[in-house]
C-alpha cells in the first residue's frame, strides 16, 4: 500500500503473520514454548541474533500484537507488555534507576503508584521527592545531583490535575532527565506524550485499552534503548503478559476511538449537568472550561476524557451514602469500563493512607471519581442526580 495508514488504521490492520489456515482474525497462541528445528536456530534466539520466539514469559506472538500497534498509537520506538499496569510501572523505575539514584514525582499519582514510590523505593536505596502537580517552582527546588527521573500522571488519578507535558518535557530535558508519563487516563486517542519529549509512556491496559472490564493489562512504550534494559528487567523477573489477555487488549484496540469518542462525550455532558447541583461542591472535568488548566488540557488533548469527579457536600458519610444510592451505576474498583462506574478514594484505594498523606495527594473526604461509561447519558445523570439527593 502506498499511503501510510493513520495509526488509528494501523491499530485495526497491524496482525500477526497468517498461519497456513488462512484466518481472518489472529489465533491464540496459549503455549509457554516454542520449538526449534536445529540446535544452531535456538543458539541463534538465545544469543538474541534473531527475533524467533523462545519462551512466552520473553515474548509471544499475541503479546507482540498487542504491543506493536500501542507503539503505532503513542509514536513509540519499541515496548513490552506486562501483566498489570503497576507492573509496568514499577517495572520502569526499577530497570533503569539504582541505589543512590534520586526520583521526582507528582504528588498527585494513584494510590497503588504513591506506595511504590514512598514505601518500596526507598528499601532499594532510591530516594523519591513528591512535588505538586502544577507547582513549577517547587519542581526546580526539588532536583538534586542524583536525580534521575521525572514521574507524573496526566491527568491524574482521581483530581483530574492536568499538567503541561509541553514544560515537563523542557524541564526533563533541562536536567537530563528520563521523562517517564503515565497516559492511562487520556490513552493515545487523546494525547501522545513523546510529541512533548516523554522518552516513557505507561498504560493500564486494563482500564480504557481494554474498554469492557475483562483483564489485566499493562504496557510501556518509548525509546528503545531504554525498552531494552526494561525488557531484559521483565524477561528476568516475570510479570509477563498473558497471549489471552494480549489477544484480548489486541482485539480492544479496533473499537478504541469510536468508544473513547462517546465516552468523552458523556463525561463532559454528565460534568455540565452537575456544575449546579446544590449537592455538590465543585465538579472536575479537563474540557470543562472552570478546571484550573484547561487552557493547558485543551492544547495537549483532542479530547477531555472519560473520567470527571465532584465534590459531594457532607463528606465521607455524604460519599458512603451516595455509592449506597446508585441504583445502576457500578461500585468498583476499575475505571474505564463500557459501563459507568462510581468510586469514592477516601474510603477505598486511598483509606490505607494517613489524613495527611490524602490531603498531599489532593483526596478530599466527599471526592467522587466517574467513569463515564457507553449508557444514555439522560440514564447516568438520573442515576448520579438521584444518588446525590439521597445522599444529602
Amino acid at each position: 500500500m502506498s499511503k501510510q495508514l493513520d495509526p488509528v488504521s494501523q491499530a485495526v490492520r497491524i496482525q500477526t503473520p497468517r498461519s497456513p489456515q488462512q484466518e481472518h482474525s489472529t489465533p491464540l497462541y496459549i503455549t509457554s514454548s516454542f520449538v526449534f528445528d536445529e540446535a544452531e536456530a535456538m543458539r541463534a534466539a538465545f544469543a538474541d541474533e534473531n527475533d524467533e520466539n523462545i519462551y512466552s514469559r520473553f515474548s509471544n506472538p499475541n503479546v507482540d500484537e498487542f504491543v506493536k500497534k500501542m507503539c503505532v498509537l503513542e509514536g513509540a520506538e519499541d515496548g513490552f507488555a506486562t501483566a498489570t499496569g503497576m507492573s509496568a510501572i514499577f517495572s520502569s523505575f526499577f530497570a533503569l534507576l539504582k541505589q543512590g539514584d534520586h526520583l521526582l514525582c507528582s504528588s498527585s499519582v494513584f494510590g497503588s503508584t504513591f506506595t511504590i514510590v514512598t514505601k518500596y523505593l526507598p528499601r532499594y536505596g532510591i530516594t523519591c521527592t513528591l512535588v505538586p502537580a502544577n507547582d513549577r517552582a517547587a519542581w526546580e527546588a526539588a532536583v538534586q545531583p542524583n536525580t534521575k527521573m521525572l514521574y507524573l500522571e496526566t491527568p491524574t488519578n482521581p483530581q483530574l490535575e492536568v499538567i503541561d507535558l509541553e514544560w515537563a518535557g523542557n524541564f526533563a530535558k533541562k536536567h537530563r532527565l528520563i521523562y517517564n508519563v503515565d497516559n492511562c487516563f487520556a490513552t493515545p486517542l487523546l494525547q501522545k506524550p513523546i510529541d512533548f519529549g516523554a522518552d516513557l509512556v505507561i498504560h493500564s491496559a486494563t482500564k480504557w485499552i481494554d474498554g469492557q472490564g475483562r483483564v489485566l493489562g499493562g504496557v510501556v512504550v518509548g525509546r528503545a534503548d531504554l525498552i531494552k534494559d526494561i525488557y531484559l528487567f521483565c524477561r528476568n523477573t516475570g510479570p509477563a503478559m498473558s497471549p489471552f489477555n494480549a489477544w484480548v487488549l489486541s482485539k480492544s484496540l479496533e473499537t478504541l476511538d469510536v468508544r473513547m469518542e462517546r465516552h468523552c462525550k458523556n463525561a463532559l455532558q454528565v460534568a455540565e449537568a452537575l456544575q449546579n447541583n446544590p449537592n455538590v461542591a465543585w465538579v472536575k472535568y479537563p474540557f470543562l472550561k472552570g478546571h484550573p488548566q484547561y487552557e493547558i488540557a485543551t492544547k495537549q488533548m483532542t479530547n477531555g476524557g472519560g473520567v470527571l469527579c465532584f465534590e459531594i457536600k457532607g463528606g465521607v458519610v455524604a460519599g458512603r451514602k451516595f455509592l449506597d444510592s446508585l441504583q445502576m451505576l457500578s461500585v468498583t474498583a476499575n475505571l474505564g469500563d463500557s459501563r459507568s462506574i462510581a468510586s469514592h478514594p477516601a474510603s477505598t484505594t486511598h483509606s490505607k493512607l494517613t489524613d495527611d498523606e490524602r490531603a498531599a495527594v489532593g483526596i478530599t473526604p466527599g471526592l467522587i471519581r466517574i467513569s463515564a461509561g457507553l449508557e444514555k447519558v439522560e440514564d447516568i445523570i438520573a442515576d448520579i442526580e438521584q444518588a446525590l439527593s439521597a445522599a444529602g
